[in-house]
């Protein structure tokens, strides 16, 4: 299996991300092999407690992107089954935040496949991160450095 008999499923949203739903959807005959990334909200980053974070997306583009990547996904690895889901909005430690899973006929190409998947998308979408730290501010990924930006602003 793998090209256009490939299924895949691609979600950017608030909704709680449902593990099993997702692995599910990977199920396939043909697969000896399934791999799944699931980032999880931390307690610190770079030795700061935090309270959660917060992604903010560009739907559209992002589920472009997630498209464009996963027929590169396809094609490379010859998937049988691809998932890949992306939160946005205010997370709590310990909440799933994004979910690439895959199945393919050899564990080789599952394995590749989905770090190439997660590494693809925390680089070419549009979703963007804030750290929320315990003391009520937040600071977004990539901004210069500086103070924290308050919650307000």
């Amino acid at each position: 299996m793998g090209g256009a008999e490939t299924a895949t499923w691609y979600h950017v949203g608030p909704e709680p991300i449902v593990v099993a739903d997702l692995m599910e959807r990977l199920a396939d005959p043909a697969a000896g092999g399934q791999a799944v990334f699931m980032g999880v909200v931390r307690d610190e980053f770079m030795g700061r407690p935090t309270r959660g974070l917060e992604y903010e997306a560009y739907t559209p583009l992002a589920l472009a992107e997630f498209n464009r990547i996963g027929s590169e996904l396809v094609r490379e690895f010859r998937l049988c089954r691809l998932v890949m889901v992306h939160r946005v909005g205010r997370l709590a430690i310990g909440e799933t935040s994004v979910f690439v899973g895959v199945s393919a006929p050899h564990r080789p190409a599952a394995f590749a496949a989905c770090r190439a998947g997660i590494d693809r998308v925390k680089d070419r979408a549009p979703i963007f991160k804030a750290e929320l730290w315990d003391d009520g501010s937040r600071r977004w990924h990539g901004a210069p450095d500086g103070p924290p930006v308050s919650p307000d602003g």
